[in-house]
């Protein structure tokens, strides 16, 4: 049983000892009552103090009659369509109900309900439910474990995609130093696998380094130590760092737009994002083309554009390209080297300096992706390149 699982069944075990302890007390001092000819009436209403207990219950609560009607629900389990009216909604814990009242065992199970609640598809719920007092009512707790589900999710595939990111340049660095020995007699085709074992190991490198910045930078949190970001100079450092691949495509890296402008923020996790779209920008262009970098006042944010010539995007695959591991073309990736891991990275970097990033394209007509920043000081305004970022402040 999980932690999160572990936690809810101990303070569903204490609520419903709680609220045992209320309706027993409740039927003790309680002064004697004479049932009703059809017994309907009786236990009818909720014992003092009960509804005190329910109202501070993080987790959904509903208290069922002997006839199944709903006595008390809390806010939370009307938000999930759980309850309405005076009825409980979903036929599983209904079914639950009825089995708790007919032999008196709590009973605990996870049900999938259909969303009610933020656009979800489905809720998925841990429950328990118990018999109160000796009246035929019955309570059900259920918390909202979706959110738990979708994370470990996550997880899940996340460390299974660096498994296997990590086990093809491995194996094949292996496979290449075994052929090497074989070849040991043969001094070109030693340069030959020297070179790809090389290749590969780069290729690692990257892997490693971009895992490192995600860990990183994944938390959204603020960073820890903002100064004045020259855009400029964070796009020139970009740009640096991709001309080799650019060149080797003939692919020309062009800027553009307005000059001066700055924001408060991380300079060396700007140039990584930045290096990250040119070079996704890159990969995915055909040669002798070019890719453009722009920018450009916006109120009080910076648009940092990188446009390309590329093959484009798939609409159907535009909501997904900030998935860590996504690749719209799996083969061309590894071929150009890509981790997966790159516009993962853009999206937080944007997210650390309370911005967001976009993105525009058409398959055949190229991609533009956008970063939108906060500027520094409130307000894009150009700053002379000769006044420092110091004295600019």
């Amino acid at each position: 049983m999980s932690e999160m699982a572990m936690s809810f069944a101990a303070l569903a075990g204490f609520v419903v000892g709680a609220l045992a302890v209320l309706f027993y007390r409740n039927q003790i001092e309680a002064p004697s009552r004479t049932a009703a000819k059809d017994g309907v009436e009786t236990g009818a209403a909720l014992p003092q103090g009960v509804a005190s207990v329910l109202a501070v219950l993080p987790s959904s609560a509903v208290v069922l009659d002997a006839h199944d009607r709903v006595l008390r629900a809390s806010s939370a389990a009307r938000a999930f369509g759980l309850v309405k009216g005076d009825r409980l909604m979903a036929a599983e814990l209904l079914a639950l109900a009825r089995q708790v009242r007919r032999d008196g065992e709590i009973r605990e199970s996870e049900i999938d309900v259909a969303g009610h609640k933020f656009g979800q598809e489905t809720t998925n719920f841990a429950v328990r439910v118990a018999p109160l007092g000796s009246y035929g009512q019955v309570l059900v707790l259920a918390e909202d474990q979706t959110e738990r589900r979708r994370v470990e999710a996550v997880r899940r595939d996340f460390v299974a995609n660096v498994s296997h990111e990590l086990k093809t340049p491995v194996g094949a660095m292996s496979l290449l130093a075994e052929t090497i020995q074989d070849a040991a007699d043969d001094p070109e085709a030693v340069s030959r696998f020297a070179g790809r074992m090389q290749l590969e190991a780069a290729r690692l490198n990257y892997l490693i380094q971009d895992l490192i910045t995600l860990s990183r930078i994944q938390g959204a949190e603020p960073i820890p130590t903002p100064g004045q970001v020259s855009i400029d100079e964070a796009i020139h450092d970009a740009i640096d760092h991709c001309n080799t691949r650019a060149s080797a495509k003939d692919i020309a890296l062009v800027t553009g737009g307005s000059e001066g402008l700055r924001i408060w923020g991380d300079d060396e996790l700007l140039v990584t994002a930045l290096r990250n779209l040119i070079d996704n920008a890159v990969a995915y262009s055909p040669e002798h083309t070019r890719v453009v970098v722009s920018v450009r006042p916006s109120g009080d944010t910076v648009e940092i554009s990188v446009s390309d010539q590329g093959i484009g995007i798939p609409e159907e695959a535009l909501e997904r390209i900030f998935e860590r591991f996504f690749r719209v073309d799996a083969a061309r990736s590894r071929i150009t080297g890509g981790t997966g891991l790159g516009l993962a990275i853009v999206k937080h970097v944007a997210a650390a300096h309370a911005g967001e990033v976009s993105v525009w394209s058409k398959e055949g007509s190229g991609s533009t992706f956008t970063l939108r920043l906060p500027a520094f000081g409130g307000s894009a305004v150009a700053v002379p390149p000769s006044i420092p970022l110091e004295a600019a402040s």
